[in-house]
């Protein structure tokens, strides 16, 4: 045990401290920090102005009122944050992660194909009359109920609770005698005397502990960085571990 001591001392002593690296959002100017937390909401409440009329202005030649067309962007809109609030809470695997990115992907390109078909009416490459075309009334007309389909689907997909912590107890361990316990005791003193006796390491034990080669320990002993303690006919060269300096300073 004593060996092991000191070979973990050496260790720490060998090895450098390394400070944890600084996270790349807290070493930006506060003006990057600013924009990258007010920007978000703002890109998003004005992509959600920009889409408003196109999606309202497909409701009105689906057939719905002026008033009540823009229930069509509310619906839309409230699809894409519905679905993204809800991908991004479930962890992956869990009931319901795909099918609410499904979603978010969904309500994306209904905002998206919104606005061409839209403008195409307005611009005069499409036209609405004397009639807006079917296949245009049949796909604006099925978008709130599909949304509304997908929004309980998601409701009822039910979301995994959390695993309970398992607390546990020490068991009951046998009364034991109390002779078997005096022996117990008295037995580790010789061990201790063993343990105190030190036992040096060799070349290659020593490059295993800086985790350099035995090449190297040879070179450092030759410009004298460090010395053995004794020179073994068998084992070659012994070091003592607590003579042993610090890896900074041998390089």
């Amino acid at each position: 045990m004593a060996i092991r001591d000191r070979i973990s001392r050496i260790l720490c002593s060998v090895t450098p401290t390394q400070a944890p690296a600084a996270h790349p959002s807290s070493t930006a100017p506060w003006w990057v920090r600013t924009l990258t937390t007010t920007g978000r909401p703002l890109v998003a409440a004005a992509v959600l102005v920009m889409c408003a009329p196109g999606e309202h202005h497909l409701a009105v030649l689906a057939g719905w009122s002026d008033r009540l067309a823009w229930g069509m962007a509310a619906v839309l809109a409230a699809y894409a944050g519905i679905a993204a609030a809800v991908a991004s809470a479930r962890p992956a695997g869990a009931p319901g992660k795909r099918s609410a990115v499904s979603g978010a992907i969904v309500s994306l390109l209904l905002a998206m194909a919104a606005q061409p078909v839209s403008h195409a009416f307005v611009t005069g490459h499409l036209s609405a009359s004397p009639r807006t075309p079917l296949w245009l009334v049949i796909a604006v007309s099925c978008v709130p109920p599909l949304v509304l389909g997908h929004l309980l689907h998601l409701a009822a997909t039910p979301v995994p609770a959390a695993a309970p912590v398992s607390v546990e107890q020490p068991s009951a361990e046998p009364e034991q005698d109390t002779e078997t316990n005096e022996q117990d005791t008295e037995q580790p003193e010789p061990n201790a005397e063993q343990d105190e006796t030190p036992r040096f390491l060799t070349t290659k034990e020593v490059a295993s502990l800086y985790g350099v080669t035995p090449s190297t320990v040879g070179t450092w002993k030759d410009r004298g960085k460090i010395r053995p303690a004794l020179s073994d006919p068998r084992a070659g060269n012994l070091y003592d571990p607590e003579t042993l300096p610090p890896l900074a300073l041998l390089g």
